[in-house]
């Protein structure tokens, strides 16, 4: 049987978001219906409300979010009415190339719900990232629910679903940080600030945070940067020497994705270091670099896809830091506000005023 719910929902490129009546179908094959406890408000929907995704309005926002398995559909083996999930946006197939070949957190062909979610007149809604969690409820593929300890609070627990996992990953998965190493990372957001997190994690002896707002800089020293550089003042990449030596950092993560920090990143790294790009690009940018600097410097030059992360090792793992006081989630956390408040959300989000805004339903 159908249900109706809340859910916030962008009806066309750059409109005010609505809240409407957003209809969930029963869950079919492979599929689960979750009770939506929290959902972060993270650029990527903001993205989506500016047509800047695609054009496949109207978008059913929201998918940084944890919450309760309310029903599954048939052949769902992976989670249970009741289970404590974080939802995922890369549920791997099992299948193709990079899965046989034992890495899944590369899946070629990962997937979503079947079945669409629709406004109450029957227009099908395009769910974020194939979640949907600005609702009171969502419907998902059941690969998509990542079981993690319920002792965690939804607030913070959603948090891995995106930004903070992607942040994280890009530090311990793709730039394989490790004991003593000297990071830098470049774009001290919600991104970049989890990368510090997971750097100090990882056990790096310099932690330098770069960034052009002395707010962010401030922020970025709470969740574990030993060093900061206001970019806005100095030239980023003498300054990331200076603290190093002279030489440049092990890994730098960049995660701004603008041809200006990517390059700031490639110069900012010792000799046979790794660059880490997680900051997302957009269409239109290119980058130019000399040849001869590429091979010269040697090394690694690495993008990070959703910090590499597999959700089913992943989530639980960083959930149980948290719950042993060894990774502080509750640092991304700036303001919790209800499904009303999100259009001004984006804006403070925009505006560089707020880390991470949650929704709690």
């Amino acid at each position: 049987m159908t249900q109706e719910v809340r859910g916030v929902v962008a009806p066309g490129r750059n409109e005010r978001v609505r809240i409407e009546t957003v209809v969930i179908p029963d869950p079919g094959p492979g599929e689960a219906v979750v009770r939506v406890q929290a959902c972060g408000v993270c650029h990527t929907d903001l993205h989506y409300k500016q047509g800047g995704i695609s054009d496949a309005f109207p978008f059913l926002l929201g998918h940084e979010a944890a919450g309760v398995v309310e029903e599954v559909g048939p052949g769902v083996e992976e989670v249970a009415p009741g289970d404590f999930v974080v939802l995922n946006w890369r549920a791997v197939c099992g299948r193709c190339r990079a899965c046989r070949r034992g890495r899944p957190w590369y899946c070629f062909d990962t997937h979503n719900a079947t079945q669409k979610m629709t406004l109450a007149d029957g227009t099908p809604l395009s769910p974020a990232l194939g979640i949907g969690a600005f609702a009171e409820k969502t419907l998902v593929a059941a690969g998509q629910c990542t079981k993690v300890d319920a002792a965690a609070p939804p607030q913070v627990a959603g948090l891995l679903g995106c930004g903070v996992m992607a942040g994280i990953g890009a530090a311990l998965n793709t730039g394989n940080v490790s004991r003593g190493d000297s990071v830098a990372v470049i774009g001290c957001g919600g991104v970049g600030d989890a990368a510090i997190a997971g750097a100090r994690l990882a056990g790096a002896g310099r932690i330098i945070a770069v960034d052009i707002d002395a707010r962010k800089l401030e922020t970025a020293v709470r969740v574990g940067a030993t060093h900061t550089v206001n970019s806005g003042e100095s030239d980023p990449v003498e300054a990331v020497r200076e603290l190093t030596g002279g030489f440049g950092a092990d890994v730098v993560i960049e995660a701004v994705g603008r041809p200006e920090t990517y390059r700031q990143a490639f110069y900012a790294r010792d000799l046979a270091g790794t660059v880490v790009l997680v900051g997302v690009p957009t269409p239109e940018m290119t980058l130019e670099l000399p040849l001869l600097d590429v091979f010269g410097r040697g090394g690694a030059l690495k993008s990070s896809w959703y910090g590499d992360c597999l959700p089913s090792r992943d989530f639980p793992m960083l959930i149980d830091l948290y719950l042993q006081g060894r990774l502080d989630l509750e640092s991304f956390v700036t303001e919790t506000i209800e499904l009303d408040d999100i259009e001004k959300a984006f804006q403070r989000m925009h505006d560089g005023d707020v880390l991470r805004s949650v929704v709690l339903l």
